[in-house]
C-alpha cells in the first residue's frame, strides 16, 4: 500500500501534522484510542497552550530552534482553531488556557480537521521494521494479527517520548533515528515530583505552600506539596526540568513578603507569643511542627534578637535540600532531551540528511514548562512539518 505521508503516533503533534500535510496520509498508533495523552492532561480538560508561550519558555540544547515553529504556529492561531469548533476555555492562572468542558473535545476537533484534509487513522497497529529504500520508506506494521507493508515518500516521527511508560511509551522515535543516523542527546524523565529515600516528609504529607524553587539557575513562584515520596506541585515539576543529580535544590517559604520585618513588627506587639504560634499563622501549621524538628524555633518572640530573626528568616528562605531522585518516566509529564535539533530543519522539521523524515512535538529536543507550553510546541512542530509536506511537489 502506498502513501504519500506515513504519520507514526496518533498524539497532538502527529494529528495536527496529518490535518494539514495534505492528501494520501496515514496515521499509525499502537492505542485502541489516538490522543490518550491529551484526553488524561489537565484533570481531563486538557491545559492545551498558554497565552505566554514563547521560545523563553523551552528547554533545549539549541534554545533557538524552537523559534520558527513557534513564530509561524503561536497559541493565537490555535486558540482561533479551538474557536472555529465552538470549543469553550477558560485561563485558569498564569495564563494557561483549559477546556471548560473536557479534552476530548480537543481530541474531536483534531480528528474532525484530519478527516476534512481526508487523512487516514489506523489504530492498534504495531510497528515492526522501518527502512529506506532510497526513494521511499518502507514500514511494516501488523494490525489485526496481518503482517502489511507499507510505502511512502515522507516518514513523520510523533510517537513522543519516554514519559509515562503504562500509556504506551516507548522511545521508539529515538530508535529510528539512530536507524537512520541523526543523533540523540541525553534524555531524562522532566516536570516530575522529587523523592526522598527517608521519607522524611511522611508525616506532612498532604500540606501545600506557595514557594520560589531554585536549582541551576533557574527558579519558579508556584505552589508546592509536600507528599509521601518526596516533593510535588506545579513548583516542584518546573524546577525538575533544570535540577541535575547530586545537586541540591533552594526553597523560598515566603516568596511574596518579608518574615523578617513580619516578625519584628510582631515582637514589639506580641513579644510573650511563642515563636512556633507566629510562625503557624504564615506558614501551615503542620509545615512549622515539621520545622521545629529540624532547627531551633522554641522560645518567644521577645527571646529573639534581630541576630536572631535574620538568620532564621535566612533558612526559611533559603531552605537547602538534596533530593534523591525523582520518579523517573513513570509520573513525568515530558521527557528531557530527544533527537538533536542539529539534525532537523527549524523551519519544516525534516531531517537534514534524510530527505522525507520529519520529527516533531515530544521526540525532539525541545522540552517545554508546564502549563501548555509542550502542547503548543506539538501544534508549531506539527503544523510545520505538514506544511512543509504539503508544499513539497
Amino acid at each position: 500500500m502506498t502513501w504519500n505521508t506515513l504519520i507514526l503516533g496518533a498524539g497532538a503533534a502527529g494529528m495536527m501534522c496529518a490535518a494539514h500535510a495534505g492528501g494520501r496520509t496515514l496515521v499509525l498508533d499502537h492505542a485502541k484510542a489516538a490522543g490518550e495523552k491529551i484526553r488524561i492532561s489537565g484533570g481531563g480538560r486538557c491545559n492545551f497552550t498558554n497565552m505566554y508561550a514563547g521560545p523563553q519558555n523551552f528547554l533545549s540544547a539549541n534554545p533557538h530552534f524552537c523559534k520558527s515553529a513557534l513564530s509561524r504556529y503561536t497559541q493565537w492561531d490555535f486558540i482561533d482553531l479551538i474557536t472555529r469548533h465552538g470549543i469553550a476555555y477558560h485561563e485558569k492562572t498564569l495564563g494557561q488556557l483549559f477546556c471548560d468542558t473536557s479534552a476530548k473535545e480537543i481530541i474531536a476537533m483534531l480528528r474532525a480537521e484530519m478527516e476534512a484534509a481526508r487523512a487516514e487513522l489506523w489504530l492498534q497497529t504495531k510497528i515492526v521494521s522501518v527502512a529506506h529504500t532510497g526513494t521511499e520508506f518502507v514500514v511494516e506494521v501488523e494490525k489485526d494479527g496481518l503482517r502489511q507493508t507499507l510505502k511512502a515518500k515522507n516518514l513523520v516521527l510523533a510517537t513522543g517520548g519516554k514519559s509515562i511508560p503504562k500509556m504506551g511509551a516507548t522511545g521508539l522515535a529515538y530508535d529510528i533515528a539512530h536507524q537512520f543516523g541523526l543523533a540523540v542527546t541525553d534524555t531524562r524523565a522532566g516536570l516530575v515530583p522529587f523523592t526522598f529515600s527517608d521519607g522524611r516528609f511522611t508525616p506532612i504529607a498532604g500540606v501545600a505552600h506557595p514557594v520560589r524553587a531554585s536549582a541551576n539557575g533557574a527558579q519558579f513562584d508556584e505552589a508546592m506539596l509536600f507528599t509521601h515520596r518526596g516533593l510535588s506541585g506545579p513548583a516542584m515539576l518546573q524546577i525538575s526540568s533544570y535540577w541535575q543529580e547530586t545537586h541540591s535544590i533552594s526553597l523560598n517559604l515566603f516568596p511574596n513578603g518579608d518574615p523578617f520585618e513580619e516578625l519584628r513588627t510582631r515582637r514589639q506587639a506580641q513579644g510573650r507569643r511563642n515563636l512556633t504560634t507566629e510562625l503557624a499563622t504564615l506558614l501551615p501549621s503542620r509545615l512549622v511542627e515539621h520545622l521545629s524538628g529540624i532547627m531551633d524555633l522554641s522560645g518567644n518572640l521577645a527571646d529573639q534578637s534581630d541576630s536572631a530573626l535574620r538568620s532564621l528568616c535566612d533558612v526559611l528562605q533559603h531552605w537547602e535540600l538534596q533530593p534523591s531522585g525523582t520518579e523517573g518516566y513513570r509520573t513525568a509529564e515530558v521527557t528531557l532531551g530527544g533527537i538533536d535539533t542539529n539534525a532537523l530543519s527549524s523551519k519544516t522539521m525534516e531531517a537534514k540528511a534524510v530527505p522525507g523524515l520529519y520529527v516533531i512535538g515530544e521526540a525532539v529536543d525541545v522540552t517545554g514548562w508546564l502549563g501548555g507550553f509542550n502542547f503548543q510546541w506539538a501544534w508549531s512542530s506539527g503544523w510545520a512539518a505538514g506544511k512543509a509536506i504539503a508544499g513539497r511537489p
